[in-house]
């Protein structure tokens, strides 16, 4: 078993390093990183229906999409996460149980009461610490998971807490559990370094032709080649999104505005508005100049800027109008 710890804390980085790994080696592997602030998003998501754009975006909280489906989840400097990828023969490719019991066994090691629950979960007393997910790769198997250390509970909460009601989509909505940090059950307050290092020893011991893996020079290369070209672009992280509706309401004094819009791979293709709002131009006129933008609030801001935004909507100002968008 090769065992690598991540040496970035780039969540780009760590997840590109998930499919440099499975595809260009061919021995078993388990791989280990800490990402800074982040949401992870499955396959098949909606990106912004997954995230509190505005709170992400105010603290700088990256979003990345990975490879395997499942639901969202939220990365810190106390989260710990691990993979395990081998190779796999096709009657058992996806077997969570199989690759979350080495994780449980160490836990249990420490005399915490670590379980397998539900379709992908460990968890502690009945509260989730970890989520998983798999991707196959031909004749190989990516499965990672999430262990919820000494998380910030409560940016957890706000990054991953959108208004649902404003989408309509096909996507996999997360599923909203409870959850704990494991540092809270252990005997002993630990360093997540201190915490790491005990998986590590713990897998080792599994493991006895286990030995530790340095990414090399060529290795980073290639796997900031991915960053640059998929993990760290727009069109993956949210153009991957499928296509949904978006759906939003304002009220104020100067009236109602509804706002409709259809977006595919992350491109606004149609958009209405509605509401009992004054306008001295006609309000398609706005809604042609937005069609065909990304629906991020940076194209949608740029086309706002150039807008006189009392004309379509009377008593309303740009950044009134900007909040419909997000």
């Amino acid at each position: 078993m090769r065992i690598i710890i991540s040496p970035s804390f780039y969540p780009p980085f760590n997840i590109a390093s998930e499919e440099y790994l499975i595809k260009n080696f061919t021995d078993n592997i388990f791989l280990m990183y800490i990402n800074d602030p982040t949401i992870i998003i499955g396959k098949h998501q909606n990106t912004l229906s997954e995230i509190n754009y505005q709170y992400v975006k105010d603290t700088n909280i990256n979003v990345v999409r990975r490879l395997s489906g499942g639901g969202a989840v939220f990365h810190d400097r106390g989260n710990l996460n691990f993979s395990f990828i081998t190779n796999c023969d096709s009657k058992n490719k996806i077997d969570f149980r199989r690759y979350t019991e080495p994780i449980i066994s160490a836990l249990q090691s420490l005399d915490i009461n670590a379980k397998f629950e539900g379709r992908n979960d460990l968890t502690i007393d009945g509260k989730k610490f970890s989520g998983n997910a798999s991707h196959i790769y031909k004749s190989r198997i990516c499965h990672h998971g999430t262990i919820l250390y000494d998380t910030d509970m409560t940016q957890l909460s706000k990054s991953l807490k959108p208004d649902e009601d404003k989408f309509v989509d096909k996507s996999v909505k997360s599923v909203r559990s409870r959850v704990t940090n494991v540092i809270n059950c252990m005997p002993e307050k630990l360093s997540i370094e201190k915490f790491q290092q005990i998986i590590v020893d713990h897998i080792m011991r599994l493991f006895p032709d286990s030995f530790i893996y340095n990414l090399t020079d060529e290795d980073m290369q290639n796997i900031n080649s991915l960053v640059k070209d998929k993990y760290d672009t727009w069109k993956w992280n949210y153009g991957e999104s499928p296509k949904y509706n978006f759906r939003k309401t304002l009220k104020t004094s100067a009236g109602k505005i509804e706002l409709l819009l259809n977006v595919s791979n992350g491109i606004i293709e149609d958009i209405h508005f509605f509401g009992d709002f004054f306008s001295t131009k006609p309000v398609e006129e706005f809604a042609d100049t937005i069609v065909g933008s990304r629906h991020t609030a940076e194209d949608i801001a740029k086309k706002i800027e150039l807008t006189e935004i009392n004309s379509y909507f009377v008593g309303f100002n740009k950044d009134e109008i900007m909040s419909l968008f997000l």
